[in-house]
């Protein structure tokens, strides 16, 4: 007699699997240059220090115990320190929950903050990350295109105007994954504005905002409304190992997330939780850390979008690289970046087809290009190879042309 195999939750069924994972499946060969991961270069990441902060931790048994549900104290402390420097405003200790990275508090603020049915408002292109919460969680997701200011506050008016009621907004303000946009002062003021008048949540999701090339980004959304609940993570300026992020959020909110993340894995690590206080506490040798990073990914950035509009010219627009790990480029001559992929996994480059960051708007001409993990002489050969990929897919009638629009 066979078994009859139990179902699985009926949950499932509007989930598919992050593209640009699969994707990294297939562009692991070393003949492939990628552009396509989303990525820090693990060259720059500070082993030597995390060793030794590691080393210091393990001095004590203690680092080996279950530590606090919202994270080790220390931790939170230097945390509230930092926070309340970038927004402007205090923040106590209560205001700041450690998560297992930034993906963990979206995922525990979905349950928090959402019911089955719920509205949640997204930029478009959207973070795909957030995107897989969202409809894990069952919400109606509505999109707002971005502009070179960000978010488009006057589309997302027009919504509110409506009668549309957001349980909150998700914004990625500064260096948008995957846009490459930063959404500017006025607009981060006037956000808070219609939160605070309409009543609804910001998630501002801030992996990138540290990572800036020419000039800091603005004032954090969260400087401006007490209805913001600020992301952060030690991934892009640290290490993605240690899986520490942050959420600074009102108290009420902490609480609430408490009782989730006990529910799901009680707390986080002791030991990444010391280490990471000991490297953000270290003032003078962290300000040292990221600079080198934002000069070397300044530099690879640039090298990457002079190359695209050397080579491509007025058949590619593309955003310009002030920080962040992304450029956001649109083909205007009706080429179809997922068409092009075969050829270009071909010629031996790799990006993310616009498709996969797609909420209302389908980009079928967009993609989105990571210049972290190469160094500029490579960003350029990768390129080259992308234009031979591009030429000859054209002469095969396998992506558009100019003459065709």
């Amino acid at each position: 007699m066979s078994a009859t195999t139990p179902p699985l939750s009926r949950r499932l069924d509007s989930l598919q699997s992050s593209a640009i994972r699969d994707l990294l499946k297939l562009t692991s060969r070393a003949d492939i240059i990628g552009l396509a991961g989303g990525l820090p270069d693990a060259e720059l990441m500070p082993r030597d220090r995390i060793a030794a902060a590691a080393e210091t931790a393990l001095s004590s048994r203690a680092v080996l115990q279950y530590t606090e549900s919202p994270g080790w104290g220390p931790l939170r402390e230097v945390l509230a320190a930092r926070e309340s420097a970038r927004t402007g405003r205090p923040l106590s200790i209560d205001e700041i929950f450690v998560t297992h990275g930034s993906q963990q508090a979206l995922s525990l603020l979905a349950e928090v903050l959402l019911d089955p049915g719920a509205l949640v408002i997204v930029e478009d292109p959207a973070y795909v990350g957030a995107l897989q919460v969202f409809r894990a969680a069952g919400a109606r997701i509505l999109a707002v295109p971005l502009d070179s200011e960000g978010m488009r506050l006057d589309i997302l008016r027009d919504l509110l105007a409506k009668g549309e009621r957001p349980a909150f907004v998700h914004t990625v303000s500064n260096f948008h994954n995957p846009g490459g946009v930063t959404m500017s002062s006025a607009r981060r003021r006037e956000l808070a504005e219609l939160a605070d008048a309409h009543g609804f949540w910001i998630i501002e999701d801030d992996p990138y905002g540290e990572l800036w090339f020419d000039q800091p980004a603005p004032a954090p959304v969260a400087t401006y409304s007490p209805n913001v609940i600020r992301l952060s993570s030690a991934s892009k300026i640290l290490a993605p190992t240690l899986r520490v992020g942050w959420m600074i959020a009102p108290t009420k909110v902490c609480r609430a997330v408490e009782l989730l993340k006990q529910g799901a894995d009680l707390c986080g690590s002791a030991l990444t939780h010391q280490i990471a206080a000991d490297l953000l506490a270290d003032t003078d040798w962290l300000t040292a850390h990221i600079d080198k990073v934002r000069n070397i990914y300044g530099e690879r950035a640039h090298a990457l979008v002079d190359a695209v509009r050397t080579r491509f010219g007025d058949r590619i627009t593309c955003t310009e690289a002030t920080g962040g790990m992304f450029l956001w480029a649109d083909f205007t001559d009706g080429t179809d970046t997922q068409a092009l992929l075969p050829a270009a996994l071909d010629a031996g480059v790799a990006y993310v087809p616009g498709s996969a960051f797609a909420v209302s708007t389908d980009y079928t001409h967009s993609m989105r290009l990571c210049f972290t993990t190469s160094e500029a002489a490579i960003l350029t050969e990768a390129v080259d190879r992308l234009a031979r990929a591009h030429a000859a897919a054209e002469s095969q009638g396998a992506v558009g042309n100019q003459a065709q629009l």
